[in-house]
């Protein structure tokens, strides 16, 4: 985060934008210091701004918190407090990371993917849930995965508007055969398809899609999805290029701030050792400046000089290899304040 802000300020300071920082609590530094994921102070704050920009939260040490404490909560109750219903995550692989990949070079390179979830439904917040007892008297667990057509159409449209500013192919993933959840998304889906004539829809279940993101991820443009489907899927698609440290995420609402982060989490094993990939931050603030801030120029920037810095040849210790050049995540901050500049 520390990092990003400074290529932030020297971004916006290039383009004659300034930026006023107010820092917040959430999740695991929140707990520690309030005893709650998510204060009011913090979601207060958050409503009251432009935008969020939001780093990774959770860790080992909050593990065996009772789960309505964990820092996971604060996500999902700032997602659910700014009704950010609409989670935007490229994946995209730069011919200068197509080595990279676990996957082959002409798998890989070109692909630039889409990923629309629906944010603040679905089997995460839908109730009842908890824990019980059978007849048996064992423990048991459950959770409840629904949608209202309201929601799944909400979704839909963000998704279909999206695809008219790319390639125009539109999938929607789900499990309908299965589901009935699922066959609600899909009719709601096709419904909203009659007022996009010109986007080529498709379906797809999940366990294809996820097969198929692996074995041929250029058929995919845009992806619609629900909340865990979309979860499981963008986590997935990072490794198209190499790394989670690459993806950057925007989850927005129809009114009011959006939340903007790197998919990656907060990494606990390597924290303080000053070797995280700063990119799917900065790339973040990148999606931050266009989508809510309207500062697309500022956005550009960001974007060309992460570009640029691949093409030199850094590269944080997760994307190292043999010709590259390893850099620290506050050096390669530094770097991108002064490409940017």
């Amino acid at each position: 985060m520390d990092a990003t802000l400074k290529v932030l300020t020297s971004a916006g300071k290039a383009e004659g934008e300034t930026f006023e920082f107010t820092r917040a609590l959430i999740g695991g530094a929140a707990i520690d210091a309030t005893g709650s994921p998510l204060p009011k102070e913090t979601l207060d704050i958050c409503k009251a701004s432009d935008s969020v920009l939001l780093a990774a939260i959770g860790g080992y040490k909050w593990d065996a918190l009772p789960a309505e404490q964990r820092p996971e909560r604060g996500l999902l109750g700032l997602r659910a407090g700014l009704n950010a219903f609409a989670n935007l995550r490229p994946a995209i692989v730069p011919p200068q990371l197509a080595d990279s990949s676990p996957l082959k070079r002409e798998i890989v390179e070109g692909v630039d993917i889409l990923i629309v979830r629906e944010l603040v439904g679905g089997i995460y917040f839908g109730q009842p849930r908890g824990f019980g007892k059978n007849e048996k008297g064992e423990r048991t667990g459950f959770n409840t995965d629904v949608y209202s057509e309201s929601e799944v159409e909400r979704i839909a449209r963000v998704a279909f508007d999206a695809a008219r500013k790319r390639q125009k192919r539109l999938c929607s993933v789900e499990k309908s055969n299965v589901l009935e959840v699922s066959q609600l998304w899909k009719e709601v889906v096709i419904r909203v398809s009659t007022d996009y004539p010109d986007i080529e829809l498709s379906h797809m279940y999940i366990d294809n899609a996820a097969m198929q993101l692996l074995r041929n991820p250029k058929y995919f443009d845009v992806v619609v999805t629900g909340n865990i489907f979309g979860d499981i899927l963008s986590d997935e698609a990072s490794m198209l290029a190499g790394s989670l440290g690459m993806l950057p995420s925007a989850s927005i609402s129809n009114s009011g701030p959006g939340i903007f982060e790197p998919v990656h989490g907060s990494a606990p094993d390597i924290a303080g050792q000053d070797i995280a990939n700063p990119l799917a931050m900065v790339l973040s603030a990148a999606m931050m400046c266009r989508y809510d801030l309207s500062i697309p120029k500022v956005a550009d920037r960001l974007e060309q000089a992460v570009n640029d810095a691949l093409d030199k040849g850094y590269r944080t210790k997760d994307l190292w290899k043999e010709g590259t050049r390893l850099v620290k995540c506050s050096e390669i901050g530094e770097l991108l304040t002064e490409m940017v500049a």
